[in-house]
This record gives C-alpha cells, sequence and structure tokens, in this order.
C-alpha cells in the first residue's frame, strides 16, 4: 500500500455525528447530488453536497444521523459552500451513508 498514514496523521481528522435536517436539489452540481444542512450540536450547522441520490430520497434523509469529517477547508461547489465531508461506502455509482448504530449526541466525536 503506498499511501500508508501514520497515527498522528490520523489523529488529524476530526470525525462527528451529525443530524440532517434540511435536504435540497442541487441542478447545478456536475454528477447528481444533494444540499445537505447537518446539525453537529456544540459545533453548530455545517453544509455539504453530497452524490446519494441513487440510493435515497429527500424525504428518507431527514432526520437521519451521518458521519462526516468537520475539519476540512470549505470546498466551492458550484454556487454551494461545502463545509464538510459525508462518509459512506462507495460501490460504484451508489454511496452508502455510514451512521452510528444507535441515535446518539449530535457533535459526538467518532474514534
Amino acid at each position: 500500500m503506498d499511501n500508508i498514514i501514520t497515527f498522528e496523521d490520523f489523529t488529524k481528522v476530526d470525525f462527528r455525528v451529525g443530524t440532517i435536517i434540511k435536504v435540497n436539489d442541487f441542478p447545478e452540481a456536475r454528477h447528481p447530488a444533494y444540499q445537505l444542512t447537518i446539525d453537529f450540536g456544540d459545533l453548530g450547522i455545517k453544509k455539504s453536497s453530497a452524490q446519494i441520490t441513487t440510493l435515497y430520497a429527500k424525504a428518507d434523509l431527514l432526520n437521519r444521523q451521518i458521519i462526516a469529517v468537520v475539519n476540512f477547508p470549505k470546498k466551492q461547489i458550484a454556487k454551494f459552500m461545502s463545509e464538510c465531508l459525508i462518509l459512506g461506502a462507495v460501490d460504484g455509482k451508489d454511496v452508502t451513508l455510514l451512521n452510528p448504530e444507535t441515535r446518539v449526541v449530535n457533535g459526538s466525536i467518532v474514534s
């Protein structure tokens, strides 16, 4: 494996649990995507673009808890500013969201 990282590198990544509180279509995106608004508790509300339209309808995403990396720099996607990276398992074009098995407090640290 060529992309080995150290444990210190891994500890710099801030994984948190959040709850999706708003879902919008994102027609300006290059690939089909949603604009998500996510509540991370004490960390506040963050937005993200997610290419998850093949497996998830908008209504299925509301109030769903997800896991995201919250300490990346903001990224401009079309006219939208993405503030975090939602994590999922990728199988071709399908992305299955990662989430806690049971409901936890928004902003909980994933380690």
